[in-house]
């Protein structure tokens, strides 16, 4: 059963003028430590961050709240399993509204996709609920 769909597409070039302009306080305020560090380590961590960035704003949409009502942006974390592969973990206020969006007797998935292509960075998340048996 899907809870929620949310897509969003991020300018790279706008995420860098922004790291640019706030440089720390942009990124102290919108990205883990985690996602801080792999971002730096990427050839290009403007992209980087914009597809992060556009990671936790498609999340946001499928929880239906954006970035508000106890929303906050580092309750939104990308990681990466070893091959690769995106996930997000939700803590703080964004697991609260998953837990309220899933039924009960099943357990919340999320689906992440990225996708760049210079200037622009994509994403698309789906929350599902699903029987663990």
């Amino acid at each position: 059963m899907i809870l929620g769909v949310g897509t969003d597409l991020c300018d790279i070039r706008r995420i860098k003028r922004t790291l640019g302009r706030f440089g720390e306080r942009f990124v102290q305020r919108v990205f883990t430590e985690e996602e801080r560090e792999k971002s730096l380590r990427q050839r290009s961590p403007a992209a980087a961050y914009a597809l992060r960035f556009a990671a936790k704003e498609a999340c946001a949409k499928a929880l239906g709240t954006g970035i508000r009502n106890g929303v906050f942006w580092r309750d939104l974390k990308v990681g990466n399993h070893p091959s690769g592969k995106p996930y997000m973990v939700l803590t703080g206020g964004a697991s609260l509204i998953l837990e309220e969006l899933t039924p009960a007797g099943l357990e919340a998935r999320i689906d992440l996709s990225l996708t760049d292509e210079f200037p622009m960075a994509h994403a698309m998340v789906v929350i599902s609920a699903i029987t663990t048996e």
